[in-house]
């Protein structure tokens, strides 16, 4: 029964990726129809971003109210009808209208499904959830750009999609049986502590917690650069064509995929601090690697980057419940998904005002400072004894 559960929630966390991808691969199709400036993709992805970070502030108190269940459930029928009203989208307000309800139904199924992994199951269950988000932003282009290549619109490429998100919310809202089960099956086994909804300000005085916010802004800062501007680095800097550079980056995305992958397969032997531990060390092996003027090097460093920065999310958010109690953890997952989100909101508008004026050869150093960032929180968290 747990296992059926296990798969539903992968299932779930398949469809929190298919609406994060989409955009970006349809974008040319979209601004060339509506006749926009290339940069007004920003308008999109930035409201994205913030509900987001929004939902996850508020996140602790609406999950403990009705229930993860119910939580996932209503978000992901909302992802479906606003990938499906984009679709149908006369003008570009409209498409930015809709990226609120995206945003929002994102953070509350990404908040919610974290915690119970969490809570209910081990490190590399927690790993391989994240494997099953990497498939989900890997399916939504691949199916966009079968459309587009049949002849069809970015628009069928959306509903396309968008079937597919129903047939993963279906299967989401038929679960509730699994979920009333396991609820069962847990209470039977022992007592289960009642959720405790902490304002923010109270957190502000939990031992660590700080450190903890420091490393979701700074990993998820890392893999957003690295996603925006490790292309242009590689053309601007290191000379390459930009089909060359296109290629190469996609080992920075291998990178994550096989490091989360590792991740889950160590964490049956090894403790998730210690694994942490592992993907700093390799984050700083890739900035040292980086920083090397020979081109060549520069696929290898971005695949280290991708290795070293996979495991710190995941394992970071499993071992919330050990760090700060139970009771609380919904409450402190939200805030930290808020931080994340911010650090994939900010870092890359910050790195390009200062590509703006100083030259994209930054890259490597503004990694160096947000990788230290990332470690000087990793020392804070080392020294907490709870383990996992």
């Amino acid at each position: 029964m747990a296992t059926f559960l296990l798969i539903i929630i992968y299932i779930a966390f398949i469809g929190l990726g298919i609406p994060d991808s989409i955009f970006g691969a349809a974008w040319p199709a979209i601004y060339g129809e509506f006749a926009l400036p290339v940069s007004y993709a920003s308008f999109v992805t930035l409201t994205t971003s913030f509900c987001t970070f929004l939902s996850s502030l508020v996140s602790g108190r609406i999950i403990n109210r009705f229930g993860t269940y119910t939580v996932t459930a209503v978000s992901t029928v909302i992802t479906v009808f606003s990938l499906f009203a984009i679709s149908l989208s006369g003008n570009f307000g409209f498409i930015v209208l809709l990226a609120v309800p995206l945003g929002f139904g994102g953070g509350a199924i990404d908040s919610a499904l974290n915690n119970y992994i969490a809570l209910y199951y081990n490190a590399m269950q927690m790993n391989l959830l994240h494997c099953f988000y990497g498939v989900g932003v890997t399916i939504s282009p691949y199916l966009l750009s079968f459309a587009l290549g049949s002849g069809d619109s970015w628009r069928g490429g959306y509903k396309t999609v968008a079937l597919l998100q129903m047939l993963i919310a279906v299967c989401v809202v038929l679960s509730l049986p699994l979920w009333r089960l396991h609820r069962k099956k847990t209470l039977e086994r022992e007592p289960e502590e009642a959720p405790v909804t902490l304002k923010f300000r109270e957190m502000l005085g939990i031992k660590r917690l700080p450190a903890v916010w420091t490393m979701f802004f700074a990993s998820c800062a890392v893999e957003a650069v690295c996603g925006a501007w490790g292309s242009t680095f590689l053309v601007e800097q290191k000379g390459m064509a930009v089909e060359l550079a296109a290629r190469t980056v996609t080992l920075y995305y291998l990178g994550i995929a096989l490091g989360r992958l590792l991740s889950g397969l160590l964490s049956i032997k090894l403790s998730c601090k210690r694994i942490m531990l592992f993907g700093e060390i390799t984050l700083a092996l890739a900035v040292a690697v980086l920083l090397l003027p020979l081109g060549y090097t520069a696929g290898i460093g971005l695949f280290l980057v991708g290795l070293g920065v996979s495991p710190i999310y995941p394992n970071l958010m499993h071992l919330t419940p050990k760090l700060f109690g139970r009771s609380v953890s919904q409450s402190i997952i939200g805030t930290q998904m808020a931080f994340a989100s911010l650090g994939i909101m900010l870092s890359p508008v910050v790195f390009g005002f200062f590509a703006e004026r100083f030259g994209v050869g930054l890259f490597p150093c503004f990694l160096a400072i947000v990788v230290l960032m990332l470690i000087c929180g990793g020392i804070a968290v080392q020294k907490r004894k709870s383990d996992c």
